[in-house]
């Protein structure tokens, strides 16, 4: 279960490789934001190079912007490649985009970055445009710009609804977008457990300081692990609704929610 991804600009080798041993659950090479149009072909050499062997942690690559004049070599020199864990693909707005680009691949995992308007509003018929599409998530710089968002609150409704259309068509839940502010994690810490609180499950990261604290957010706390194993012990013992002593009511919904804690917890174990 990964939690936690990091991401490296491609043009810097050596930043890709501190990168892969700083506790990441997964490393997101990046051809685009990060890198100049003038080292975008150095970039994708690099992480082909990268790429040709089974790097220590799973890693994937977002590619340049399709329609850009770099995603097509992008996609031809990195598809093919034993090290690719998948590909990001940025400011997807339209299913047959997926469609396009898993027919070039032959079966790499994909995941769409949703980045304006137009493709959170079709998150769902994106989600479940390609049997290799395996997960969503928001760009949320580019998709405030685009909604001319300034408040942290302007973002929840385009939040939840990636998350509903993840779940909605069978898809892991998304990962949250970047936080911008390397040095103040107790701010992360708290857009973590609002992000948490949305139905979110991991985030990506920008620096290795900030990938403690949004494990310690996501993970659940002593009092969850408790309640959980409270919730399995009684479904255990009398299957179907019922009340604990506590008062909470739990029916298989509440049961599944909890074993799912519990395999969080046992990752943290």
């Amino acid at each position: 279960m990964i939690l936690t991804w990091l991401y490296a600009p491609g043009d810097r080798p050596a930043v890709v490789e501190k990168a892969l041993r700083c506790g990441a659950d997964a490393v997101i090479v990046d051809l685009e934001d990060s890198v100049s149009a003038s080292r975008k072909e150095y970039a994708r050499a690099a992480t082909a190079e990268l790429l040709g062997e089974r790097p220590p942690v799973p890693v994937h690559v977002r590619v340049n912007a399709l329609g850009s004049p770099w995603a097509g070599a992008d996609l031809t020199a990195l598809s093919r490649l034993h090290g690719l864990a998948g590909l990001r693909l940025p400011k997807v707005d339209a299913p047959e985009q997926i469609v396009r680009v898993a027919d070039r691949t032959g079966g790499v995992a994909l995941y769409a970055l949703l980045e304006t308007a137009l493709g959170v509003e079709r998150a769902y018929e994106i989600a479940r445009a390609h049997p290799s599409l395996q997960g969503l998530t928001l760009g949320e710089a580019d998709l405030c710009a685009d909604l001319g968002v300034c408040a942290e609150g302007g973002l929840d409704w385009p939040r939840s609804r990636v998350v509903v259309a993840a779940r909605a068509a069978g898809l892991a839940p998304p990962a949250q977008s970047v936080f911008p502010d390397i040095r103040n994690l107790e701010a992360l810490a708290a857009s973590c457990a609002r992000g948490r609180a949305l139905g979110f499950l991991g985030r990506a990261a920008i620096h290795p300081r900030q990938l403690p604290v949004i494990e310690r957010a996501f993970l659940p706390g002593p009092e969850e692990v408790v309640a959980a194993e409270e919730v399995v012990a009684a479904a255990r013992a009398a299957p179907g609704a019922l009340a604990l002593p506590d008062g909470r009511f739990i029916d298989p919904a509440v049961v599944a929610a909890a074993h799912r804690t519990l395999s969080l917890a046992r990752r943290a174990g």
